[in-house]
């Protein structure tokens, strides 16, 4: 069942939304060649509880940090570990933040050092393919219009669309119904209504579309072990349209 919201629980989404997107913009520098991702984890949960928030991702399902953090051809659920990060890697952040009884999570995809020209293209499409998403975020629309649009989008440019992850809704629960592929048919699905909350979360891959998990249990890889790359926003349907709760602007503005 898809759970509605208004105006005042779209506010409580959009506060742990926007602390973890400051999060994000804190963690920007800190990401750096030999950079230690452990390190990157303890920064973010410092700062989410400094400003009174507490991590949503730390124990849920048993997860063991307050940060997934992917690098290269990790897709995402990456357990932050010791290994320094070397120049040009990109490195995939996930984070998620519990405010108000209310979840606010989203992810971003950051270049460490000088990456190649195709991974950025990779980067750049990834992150284009989310707002062309979001765009058809909108009533009188379904589900699938943003699927498809996602799909169209990254696979003219030779991309995989991960099949096996999704996007969904949020409130009080991090994944709440409905799903969101990144895969789909327009004008199938549920009907996109006022008071929708979801994050939608492109998870894009340089090769195939194939992925398997790490003996880690957790962690998602691509297959052909070519680069991948995620981008999530957070997003409330108001007066029909999109109004997208979480920003990149910390991030992208330094």
């Amino acid at each position: 069942m898809i759970i509605y919201k208004n105006s005042e629980e779209i506010e409580h989404v959009r506060e742990s939304a926007l602390l973890v997107s400051k999060t994000l913009g804190e963690l920007k520098k800190y990401i750096f060649p030999g950079a230690i991702p452990l390190d990157l984890d303890k920064i973010a949960e410092t700062y989410i509880r400094d400003h009174g928030g507490e991590p949503g991702f730390l124990g849920m399902y048993g997860f063991p940090n307050s940060l997934c953090i992917s690098i290269n051809e990790q897709v995402v659920h990456g357990i932050p570990n010791n290994t320094p990060l070397q120049n040009g890697d990109i490195i995939s952040i996930d984070c998620g933040v519990l405010k108000n009884n209310y979840y606010g999570d989203h992810a971003y995809t950051f270049t460490v050092g000088e990456v190649e020209k195709k991974v950025k293209k990779l980067l750049e499409v990834t992150k284009e393919s989310l707002y062309r998403g979001i765009e058809k975020l909108k009533v009188g629309n379904r589900i699938g219009d943003i699927s498809s649009e996602i799909q169209q989008y990254t696979e003219s440019h030779g991309y995989g669309v991960v099949r096996e992850l999704v996007g969904h809704g949020l409130g009080k629960n991090l994944h709440e119904e409905p799903d969101i592929p990144n895969f789909g048919t327009e004008n199938t699905g549920p009907k996109i209504e006022n008071g929708l909350v979801v994050a939608i979360e492109p998870m894009i891959n340089l090769g195939g579309k194939d992925v398997e998990q790490a003996s880690d249990g957790w962690t998602i890889i691509t297959k052909d072990r070519q680069p991948s790359a995620h981008f999530e926003h957070n997003i409330a349907v108001i007066d029909g349209k999109p109004n997208i709760l979480s920003t990149f602007d910390f991030i992208e503005r330094s």
